[in-house]
């Protein structure tokens, strides 16, 4: 399950006087979104990732880590799972010394790790946990998104890792394990974080509705799990939207669908009416018009892909035409990842899946 750990700004109880009246600390934890707040704050909040949270369990209670990279889906839980295990090897006194935390999206070249990741590892561990437990003698560096880093900078990184092994272990968190050069990936032991299951992210959001006294209903939340395609995070912010979209708290089914930018056609929709029925009108300009309202109208083209490849599947059309139009989405869906025009893919698209539908079972 999508693995969540807690603000430590929402967990500030110290009052201070604001000008309405209250104190910030009640206003903080108001305006914390809910995908920090409902973070787990310990490894046992960690679920459905049972044979990463079993491994790491068994690593921290012999106080030894090797170096880690963490790979999934977005929304998975890969970072805040190796938060929760920092937490708990170090402790709330030791855990901000001990831990650095990059996102290397944004801070992804060669120079930061020169400078920043370099330094940091150089530096002795010291000090000891209050409560008494034993505290391992190294600190933690995590890169986040790190599949977005130079391979010159991957590769100034590996000689880090060799070289302060003794004091500083590494974790690397990827979508795409495959964008990290083998250096890296010989050097840390691998884990692979599953797409989470519906039935596991129900249960969390229906958890959410009842602390944060939420009416719901069961349309509402089976949308909100289809929309999310296994990413949590992304479901308990929709979940949070929803909430805020109606003043009385009352989560629909419709809500879920405006808010997620899907366009709400069945799955056959598109193709039985808006290609196929414009076949038989013999007008090719009446599917260009309805392709430039579509866009007009604010969808997001990657979200239709993903509507229209659902409803290719589940059309009633042989393989060699099915092969064909998905082969063109995969053209389409690459050329939107490098920038191209939406209205002109769609249409191209579009085309395709009407010459098809035109063509004899």
């Amino acid at each position: 399950m999508q693995a969540f750990l807690k603000g430590t700004s929402s967990q500030s109880t110290r009052p201070l006087k604001e000008k309405g009246g209250g104190t910030s600390g009640e206003k903080k934890q108001k305006s914390v979104p809910w995908v920090e707040k409902y973070r787990p704050k310990c490894m046992e909040e960690v679920a459905y990732q049972e044979e990463v949270v079993a491994v790491l369990k068994r690593t921290i209670e012999g106080a030894d880590l090797p170096n880690l990279l963490f790979y999934g889906p977005p929304g998975t839980g890969k970072t805040s799972t190796i938060l929760a295990a920092a937490r708990e090897l170090y402790g709330p006194e030791l855990y901000r010394q001990r831990v650095l935390e990059l996102n290397a999206s944004d801070e992804r070249g060669i120079q930061v790790v020169r400078e920043k990741v370099k330094r940091f590892a150089q530096l002795t561990v010291a000090g000891h946990r209050t409560d008494g437990k034993p505290c391992p003698p190294f600190k933690i560096i995590i890169l986040d998104e790190a599949d977005s880093m130079t391979n010159a900078a991957q590769a100034a990184l590996r000689r880090t890792m060799e070289k302060e092994s003794r004091t500083t272990r590494f974790c690397l968190i990827c979508n795409y394990v495959s964008r990290i050069i083998e250096p890296l990936t010989s050097r840390c032991s691998k884990f692979r974080f599953k797409p989470l299951a519906n039935q596991v992210q129900e249960e969390r959001l229906l958890d959410i509705c009842t602390k944060e006294n939420l009416k719901y209903s069961k349309e509402a939340i089976a949308a909100l799990v289809k929309v999310s395609e296994g990413d949590l995070r992304k479901a308990i912010t929709f979940l949070q939207s929803a909430a805020r979209l109606n003043t009385d708290n009352d989560i629909t089914e419709s809500d879920v669908i405006e808010i997620a930018g899907v366009r709400a056609f069945t799955a056959s929709y598109f193709i039985t009416v808006i290609v196929t029925g414009f076949m038989h009108c013999g007008t090719f300009e009446k599917l260009e018009i309805s392709v430039r309202n579509m866009v007009d109208e604010g969808y997001a083209a990657t979200q239709i892909i993903n509507q229209l490849h659902e409803a290719v599947i589940e059309e009633e059309l042989n393989d060699k035409q099915k092969s064909a139009i998905t082969e063109k989405m995969a053209e389409v869906d690459k050329c939107l990842v490098d920038g191209a025009d939406e209205y002109l893919q769609m249409l191209s698209l579009c085309s395709v899946i009407m010459q098809q539908a035109s063509q004899p079972n």
